[in-house]
């Protein structure tokens, strides 16, 4: 309990109405609440047109748009639908509430096929007659994304002048003659424990075919006890394939085999001796030789490779290297249909650009982007005329740095052209020609505008919707406040946004709480309108200011931003986010930093129980969800990019078991007993170095949960926590709370 905590309960905050009016906000501050927003495009194949459904007064209602001739019309008459739907489902279905699910228009427009009650269906728009098409056929099961696919699933594959059929037999390249049937054995050296693999790929003249030798290794799996099953009174034990830092992995060769004469061409591996992961093989158009990617374990050196299908010589025509780890997962690339030309980004400047390499030399011609900002994504090369269209944040330098807009180029770095330049997040949709785009753009306290643009140029065709919020204001609802401050080195802005409750009185004393999620691969401060922030908005009705910052180890500011994390991940930005919030508080004396939490799932799980470990004097109490405590204990590609390869002792300074003899502060732990995302053993083994410390903390366990900040009885418990230890309120009773459940 801190010592001020006796002052606290003069101020009313944390009382049962407090608890009340927070979780009525789901509801008051519901998107529902918001007309002509929330829309999303559905561009027609091979045509000019595009549908989308209008959020208005009366409901929604599905327009089309004719991109051409810049005219909205009915994509059909809703009545006749819901007459329609009425009849065959033996319900009364609203005009404006068609409860559809998963639509797709086809391409003649005169055909709307939809998901509803388990069926597929099919609408003629031109005669209204509907179509039960009979049931949705259950999905298989799809591969977790932990598990490395083992290659051996792949089925026959015939060459592209259909004469051969290349397959597996007895863990070697095979191929058949379709003419005759006559087998031929191309590899003689795949065993069980040095197999190929069955993703055989032909040259495009049917000469050859390229296959992966694989030695596999033995894989790692991790084990969840579901204790509480729906459909059974005893427990289940599942097993998860699961890689973790430091575990041996498999290696790949690629082998090249020419059908006719049998001749094999089996490469040198010096050029991709060391890998955490080797790509498929691509075969070049003019089948002379294959290329593929090899990223080294450590990812310090990343490189493009090509293998000669004449003598079997491999070269390299990209190589990225970086002295602390080549950012890979960021990587674009675009090999040209020329067979000449490779389009490739890289932060080797500091900030992401796009590069164009000449195969030949494998040198870049030219650095096509360049400037203090960050390119963010590619949408479309038009090769034909030489033009990049692509998506890049702060470029705009009287903006938030974060904000994304859209942008066209030349090959050649010139004539780049702003497709968006109103100030907001925009997320665009290009026509299937590339002539057109629609944009939303939106800020967490502008509402959204959606409007049709030319892509040449970005010239507003016409306005498509502007979002009503006079419903949600009327509610009371306030927008966050963005505000900005200096980070550790007193002269780089951190972002970050503040919320206040709906009765926030200036005049009182308001305990400040952080939601973090924090470090590499991604910014996480919402840039785009909301009108209910799950973690933040009814946290901060009982009476809190809520916070959130990007500081350093993020990312998309620039690469000296983000790597402050490399070996670091205990940082989490934490210095730039406590000299964030006391600039803010300088600037709002009613934030009382003597009274700072903190809370976050996953990585923010580990971020929030470090910021208590080690900045205490900051930081007094922290909730963390599914933390990845230990960075020993989680998936392999996230700890050993942001902490290295080999493991070393760096991430026994980064964790929080070995670090948990540290805490001072309040502290709530909570994991879900089946989350595949971070291992459970993770967060229990804080919890047996804090026994075995002495220290006091509360545990809360999530039967039959996943990857979870706590679901709603965890959430019940997070603001319990809050109340009571940065409050000093004990928080009323569960019974006396409506939480709409």
């Amino acid at each position: 309990m801190l010592g001020s905590a006796s002052c606290m309960p003069l101020l009313a905050q944390g009382t049962v109405d407090d608890y009340n009016r927070a979780y009525a906000l789901r509801e008051k501050y519901s998107m529902k609440q918001v007309l002509y927003a929330g829309v999303v495009p559905h561009w027609v194949e091979h045509t000019s047109s595009f549908w989308y459904v209008r959020q208005t007064e009366k409901g929604n209602e599905y327009v089309k748009v004719d991109a051409a001739s810049a005219k909205r019309t009915a994509l059909f008459n809703q009545q006749k639908m819901a007459s329609a739907l009425s009849e065959k489902s033996g319900r009364k279905v609203d005009a404006y509430h068609l409860p559809l699910q998963n639509c797709w228009l086809n391409t003649s427009l005169d055909t709307l096929r939809f998901q509803l009650d388990g069926k597929f269906w099919a609408y003629s728009i031109k005669h209204n007659r509907l179509l039960d098409e009979g049931a949705i056929p259950p999905r298989g099961k799809e591969r977790h994304w932990m598990e490395v696919d083992d290659e051996k699933d792949g089925g026959p594959v015939t060459s592209p002048d259909g004469k051969w059929v290349a397959f597996i037999k007895n863990d070697n390249v095979y191929a058949r003659e379709v003419a005759t049937g006559k087998e031929k054995q191309l590899s003689q050296d795949g065993t069980l424990s040095n197999y190929y693999s069955s993703y055989i790929q032909w040259s495009p003249d049917s000469k050859s075919v390229v296959s992966c030798r694989i030695r596999p290794v033995e894989k790692r799996y991790v084990y969840y006890v579901e204790s509480s099953p729906a459909d059974q009174s005893q427990p289940k034990l599942h097993k998860q394939e699961y890689a973790k830092p430091g575990d041996e992995l498999r290696f790949k060769v690629p082998c090249i085999f020419e059908v006719e004469s049998g001749r094999r061409l089996i490469p040198s591996t010096e050029l991709f001796s060391h890998q955490y992961e080797l790509s498929a093989p691509m075969w070049n158009a003019d089948s002379k030789g294959i290329t593929f990617e090899y990223n080294e374990r450590g990812h310090k050196v990343y490189r493009v490779l090509e293998m000669s299908a004449v003598d079997g010589k491999v070269r390299t025509l990209i190589e990225e290297k970086e002295e602390k780890y080549v950012n890979y997962p960021r990587i674009y690339r675009n090999y040209l249909s020329d067979g000449k030309r490779i389009i490739w980004s890289s932060e080797r400047d500091n900030y992401n650009h796009l590069y164009m390499y000449d195969r030949a030399t494998g040198k870049p011609l030219n650095q096509i982007t360049k400037g203090e900002w960050y390119v963010r994504g590619v949408q479309y090369v038009d090769e034909a005329n030489g033009v990049i269209y692509f998506s890049a944040n702060g470029m705009n330098k009287n903006e938030d740095p974060y904000l994304i807009h859209y942008y066209k180029i030349n090959f050649d770095g010139s004539n780049l052209v702003e497709l968006t330049p109103e100030e907001g997040m925009h997320q665009c949709w290009y026509s299937p020609d590339h002539k057109y785009l629609v944009d939303v753009y939106s800020k967490v306290d502008q509402a959204p505008v959606t409007v049709l643009r030319e892509a040449k140029d970005g010239k507003i065709r016409m306005q498509l919707e502007k979002a009503d919020i006079s419903a949600l204001l009327a509610n009371g609802w306030k927008a966050p406040e963005v505000f900005t401050a200096k980070g550790r080195d007193g002269k780089t802005d951190m972002w970050g946004i503040i919320y206040r409750p709906s009765n926030f009185d200036p005049s009182k004393k308001y305990p400040v709480i952080e939601y973090i999620y924090s470090g590499p691969g991604d910014q996480y401060v919402p840039k785009t309108f909301s009108s209910y922030n799950w973690w933040m908005t009814s946290l901060a009705e009982l009476g809190f200011i809520v916070v959130q910052v990007d500081g350093m180890t993020t990312s998309f500011r620039s690469k000296e931003f983000e790597e402050v994390c490399y070996k670091n991940l205990k940082d989490a930005g934490l210095p730039d986010h406590i000299a964030w919030i006391k600039a803010a508080a300088q600037k709002y004396p009613y934030m009382d930093i003597d009274r700072v939490g903190i809370f976050g799932c996953s990585a923010g799980g580990q971020e929030s129980t470090g910021a208590v470990l080690f900045h205490p004097e900051f930081y007094k109490a922290a909730y963390s969800a599914c933390g990845c405590h230990d960075n020993r204990m989680d998936k392999i590609w996230w700890n050993e990019l942001w902490m290295g390869y080999p493991v070393d002792e760096s991430y026994s300074a980064c964790s929080n078991v070995d670090n948990a003899y540290r805490l001072s502060r309040p502290l709530m732990l909570v994991v879900g007993e089946l989350d595949d995302n971070v291992d459970p053993s993770s967060t229990m083994q804080v919890v047996n170095a804090l026994e075995k410390a002495n220290k006091d903390f509360e545990l809360v366990v999530i039967p039959g949960a996943h990857h979870t900040m706590g679901e709603d009885f965890g959430e019940h418990k997070r603001y319990d926590f809050f109340v009571r230890n940065l409050m000093g309120v004990t928080p009323p009773s569960w019974d006396k709370v409506k939480t709409g459940k």
